[in-house]
């Protein structure tokens, strides 16, 4: 009797609404706010050039998924070029990155509802989305996809209304709102790493590529049309929003797309434009838990994840453990609220895997040029030389102490691996990635009570005598963990 294994349901329109649904998050809609506060009404042209960065990156997602159509997204990519560490890495920096984008999608969509339900309990609200979201995800892919192109659909529809409202208010308005502050160039650059994440989860349609039927036409029409669609859509909305109201008001607004509609179609309008944010908040929750889950099952599929995860349910068809697992740990994360604090390291984790498929091109065309690919990836090798370079350019804006947090990570992910793969005999190198880890994250805490971000209020004294403590630690903790990795076996 054949294995359970992942159906091939979804078409075009499937996979399309997949793309831009995932990536139609309540947050991005709130970032914009802030982002205007430091461009000014740049912001529009910042739009279009993250959208432009962006699509870089998916001619080289529609290559590989064409030639590698199985699942996994980056992690499989990165398994066929490199192998190895440098995979699993990239699974790892995934899974956690569209993990901590699950949580960030729910508690996003609590926090809209609370605009017009004040009395709601966020945490709460955040579980039950994930949990709901959860199960249709475990029904199968094709009832999944089927939510996301409905809930799609809606919050288009909606924002076709704000921004159709929006430019008929503009017609009418007899003045132009002018900037107060002037901008430096510092600003726009830190704007447009800010705003990335906008068009972060149309990869989505990369890590559910072996579910997607006739995948050397459809991958690459996809992530195409998803980007497309979605750099007029952002566009529109922001050209409108700060052609209403002026960027440093925008930038003060809880939910500024939401003040704009009132400001331009009355209550009504806020009230609608919550609607359809708190729907695109279900949509990218529905899309994280599908991308997560693909990214776990890959991985036990080649032996770096426990095998339970790679197991496919017998009538649905879905990794059902995977989805389990990645649920969990996604409703403790949002039920503590530490995503607020993390949202930045999936911003790092997008950049990281966006330079590994950029770089999976590059070495894929050298070592296997007989590869057989449905699409190629236009204007060799200047796209994804392009695609490296914005990378590293959205990284030098990386929070520092968020870097601090990928550090930590990665020595996280060495401890994993190597028990994973290495086996018991090298448990000594598992504790001094432990003892790596563990200095890494007392230097971070050093730096935040060196910056004053944390032990507010107490005696300077007090906090030199903290950070002493804590910078002598470091280093032993360091030291030990060194000593550990290089110690010669006997």
């Amino acid at each position: 009797m054949d294995e359970p294994h992942l159906k091939r349901d979804l078409g075009l329109v499937r996979t399309t609404m997949l793309g831009i649904g995932g990536t139609l998050s309540a947050a991005n809609f709130v970032i914009i706010g802030e982002a205007a506060g430091m461009a000014g009404y740049a912001v529009i042209l910042i739009v279009v050039v993250c959208g432009l960065l962006s699509l870089l990156t998916m001619f080289s997602y529609a290559e590989l998924g064409t030639a590698i159509p199985l699942a996994g997204g980056e992690y499989t990519f990165s398994k066929v070029a490199y192998g190895g560490f440098t995979s699993f890495l990239t699974g790892w920096f995934e899974w956690l990155s569209n993990m901590f984008y699950t949580a960030l999608s729910a508690i996003g969509f609590a926090y809209v509802v609370s605009y017009l339900f004040p009395t709601i309990n966020i945490p709460l609200t955040a579980v039950v989305v994930v949990i709901l979201f959860a199960i249709i995800n475990l029904r199968g892919t094709k009832e999944t996809a089927t939510a996301e192109t409905i809930i799609t659909i809606i919050v288009l529809a909606i924002l076709a209304i704000f921004v159709i409202g929006g430019w008929s208010f503009l017609q009418g308005s007899p003045t132009i709102p002018e900037s107060s502050s002037p901008i430096g160039i510092l600003g726009i650059f830190a704007a447009t790493a800010y705003l990335f994440e906008l068009y972060l989860g149309a990869e989505a349609v990369a890590a559910a590529q072996a579910e997607v039927k006739n995948p050397g036409r459809n991958i690459p029409l996809a992530l195409v049309l998803s980007a497309v669609v979605l750099i007029a859509l952002y566009t529109s909305v922001v050209v409108i929003a700060v052609g209403i109201v002026p960027p440093e008001v925008l930038s003060e607004q809880s939910s500024p797309i939401a003040y704009v509609a009132e400001q331009a179609l009355g209550p009504a309008g806020g009230v609608l434009i919550t609607i359809g944010l708190s729907i695109a908040g279900l949509a990218a929750t529905n899309e994280a838990i599908l991308a997560q889950s693909r990214v776990l099952y890959a991985m036990s599929r080649d032996g770096y994840m426990p095998k339970a995860l790679g197991k496919v349910h017998k009538r649905f068809c879905t990794p059902h453990i995977a989805i389990i697992v990645g649920s969990i740990f996604t409703v403790i994360f949002a039920a503590t609220g530490l995503v607020n604090f993390v949202v930045y390291a999936v911003n790092l984790g997008f950049i990281i895997g966006f330079s590994i498929v950029n770089l999976s091109v590059i070495k894929l065309r050298k070592i296997a040029p007989h590869l057989k690919r449905p699409f190629k990836a236009p204007l060799y090798p200047f796209t994804p030389l392009a695609g490296i370079a914005a990378s590293i350019f959205l990284a030098l804006f990386i929070d520092p102490s968020v870097l601090i947090l990928g550090f930590e990570l990665v020595i996280v992910a060495i401890l994993v691996y190597y028990i994973k793969m290495v086996g018991q005999h090298r448990i000594r190198i598992a504790f001094g990635g432990v003892s790596l880890g563990l200095g890494a994250f007392v230097a971070f805490v050093a730096y935040l009570v060196g910056t004053n971000t944390l032990l507010q209020g107490v005696p300077p004294e007090t906090v030199n005598i903290v950070f002493s403590f804590l910078l002598f630690v470091c280093v032993i903790q360091i030291l030990a963990g060194v000593l550990n990795l290089l110690a010669p076996d006997r």
